[in-house]
């Protein structure tokens, strides 16, 4: 069987500070640390959100994370600002090897999916603005369940989207967190370090391979 790839979106196609030039125009010097801060507090509330049960859209933790990062740092944004913010966060710019990256794996012949914690609506956007939509066979989003990565419920629910078995399909992903949730659920899994400075968790729960881009991958994976 065809192996299929399912690729995390934000931090791993998308880069989610990919804004920080914009910030350095409302906050100052503290850009690179807000930015940090915001995507910090949205995973945490992804997180928190599933565990409680009481879901609610990625965007609408992206927002109220953007709202405690704001208050965080005491640089209050106007809402002009804020909005300027949220609405160019549909629009992230991907990463330099994402596109050749892909478009060599769709011509090796992988099966590739978006899977992401973004709503599909939201996924679209940023495929298509990065240019890159017309690559995937489709976006699987977690919002179908009420609930965000690494829920295990939520790679069983890719795996039915998708037609896919666990054994031929591949979570790729920059972020540790859905690299665990990916082989704990069974799951091959590639971590995309995507700095030298990046750290895996050390849960003695290693990935299945890891790459520095996405241009290295089919040969990390095989076909």
């Amino acid at each position: 069987m065809t192996a299929t790839l399912a690729f995390d979106v934000y931090g791993t196609l998308i880069d989610t500070h990919g804004l920080v030039a914009m910030l350095g125009g409302m906050v100052g010097d503290c850009a690179a640390d807000f930015s940090r801060t915001w995507r910090e507090r949205q995973l945490e509330y992804a997180f928190r959100r599933a565990l409680m049960r009481t879901y609610v859209p990625f965007s609408v933790c992206t927002a109220q994370a953007l709202d405690h990062t704001n208050a965080f740092y005491g640089s209050p944004l106007s809402q002009d600002q804020r909005t300027a913010l949220l609405t160019a966060y549909r629009t992230l710019p991907a990463f330099a090897d994402v596109a050749d990256g892909l478009a060599q794996l769709r011509a090796a012949g992988f099966r590739l999916y978006a899977f992401s914690n973004g709503a599909a609506e939201a996924v679209h956007t940023l495929l298509d603005a990065a240019g890159i939509s017309g690559l995937f066979l489709g976006v699987v989003s977690t919002d179908d369940l009420r609930s965000f990565k690494p829920d295990p419920a939520v790679y069983g629910h890719f795996l039915r989207a998708a037609a896919a078995t666990r054994a031929d399909t591949w979570l790729v992903s920059s972020n540790p967190f859905d690299v665990i949730g990916a082989l704990s659920a069974g799951w091959p899994a590639a971590w995309v370090k995507r700095s030298p400075q990046a750290l895996f968790d050390p849960w003695d729960i290693p990935p299945t391979v890891t790459v520095s881009g996405l241009r290295d991958l089919a040969a990390a994976i095989g076909s």
